[in-house]
């Protein structure tokens, strides 16, 4: 493709552009294609050449897969409330704990509820995104007039006060954690699909739980809600004098993005069978806003992106040396220096909203030397 075709194809709209302006058949047939490439993601290490290049030595693949699916989950959580309605949140951790701490506390026999409850894992799902979603309530009802620094301070504090509270308390067992964490139900062949030694069910599992999140986020994105979270993000005050009543709508953002982590800590919870208060480091919040950021603000493409890179990277890394240096050790800095990397030559993120990269623009030209 020549250069003045490249530029042709940008101006249209790119890929989004293209697959836009198909037929639905087209569309639908692209759609069932990546869907059911998505689904054998687990045996891509079979592929002749190229399954070697992304499933190295040292790899458990399907636990690596499992792995990108609730780190894509809290991406495409986290993006809801940065991306959609501009609320700079550091403690999304804090929601993966309570979906993770909620399920355990009703089916682990550790918990001191286990006695009155002694519920399966399906049977905990409900109540524990019911508290994810309490919780992010509780958050976002002190902070609905702080912006910016002073929000991420905030939520900050509420991601260290669970992981305190955990630590410190008896309930939540601190460092000893929950065991016996029931897996999700199920059986084949008299056998259970959710077993210890298989991860690609859990990873399937996680696939499905994503896909109805997309369809549901994408839904709210191009309904009244989308329309107000973008407001919000544009200019607060305009948005409120404008009519938006923007308490409810963040509020909104804040209760949609903690059901989303809460997910992710349902299935976490249900997969390892075990939590303790040093599972829910702040890094963990960090990780994931870089993730979003990464991939592109405010795009759930860009989210899902930068979800799986970040849970890909480090991974990939394990097993290979420079010399005699285990390049699994420099993990984080080797990723650090990608975002860097990513961040002064894409700012916008590797696949950004259309309208991001246009405000991008826009203050490149305002900030530019006359």
């Amino acid at each position: 493709m020549s250069v003045s075709e490249k530029a042709t194809f940008r101006s249209s709209g790119g890929v989004r552009g293209w697959f836009g302006r198909q037929p639905v058949w087209v569309r639908g047939v692209v759609v069932a294609v990546a869907l059911v490439l998505a689904f054998l993601l687990p045996y891509a290490g079979d592929i002749p050449l190229l399954g070697p290049q992304i499933v190295t030595e040292g790899i458990d693949w399907p636990s690596a897969l499992f792995n990108m699916s609730y780190y894509v989950l809290l991406a495409l959580g986290l993006n809801v409330v940065v991306g959609y309605a501009g609320l700079l949140d550091l403690g999304y951790v804090g929601f993966f704990a309570v979906g993770a701490y909620g399920t355990a506390l009703l089916t682990s026999p550790d918990s001191v509820l286990y006695a009155d409850t002694g519920w399966k894992w399906l049977m905990a799902v409900p109540v524990a995104l019911a508290l994810t979603m309490v919780a992010g309530l509780i958050l976002g009802w002190p902070t609905l007039r702080l912006r910016g620094d002073y929000l991420a301070i905030v939520t900050l504090g509420f991601a260290e006060i669970i992981r305190i509270f955990a630590t410190s308390t008896t309930t939540l067992r601190g460092d000893r954690g929950f065991a016996s964490i029931p897996h999700p139900p199920g059986e084949w062949g008299g056998k259970p699909i959710f077993g210890v030694t298989d991860a690609v069910p859990y990873f399937w599992l996680g696939l499905v739980v994503i896909i109805l999140v997309i369809l549901g986020v994408r839904n709210l994105d191009r309904s009244r809600v989308g329309r107000s979270w973008l407001a919000i993000r544009e200019d607060e005050e305009a948005a409120e004098i404008m009519g938006v009543r923007t308490i409810k709508y963040k509020l909104w953002a804040f209760a949609i993005g903690a059901f989303i982590g809460g997910l992710g800590g349902v299935l976490f919870a249900g997969e390892q069978g075990f939590i303790n208060s040093q599972t829910f480091v702040l890094q963990f919040s960090i990780l994931v806003l870089a993730g979003v950021v990464m991939g592109g603000s405010g795009n759930m493409a860009g989210a899902i992106l930068g979800g799986a890179l970040i849970s890909y990277i480090p991974d990939r890394l394990r097993g290979i040396s420079l010399g005699d240096t285990d390049l699994y050790e420099y993990r984080f800095a080797l990723f650090g220096a990608v975002i860097i990397i990513i961040m002064v030559l894409r700012p916008q993120g590797l696949i950004p909203s259309r309208r991001r990269a246009m405000e991008l623009k826009d203050r490149e030209k305002e900030v530019a030397p006359q």
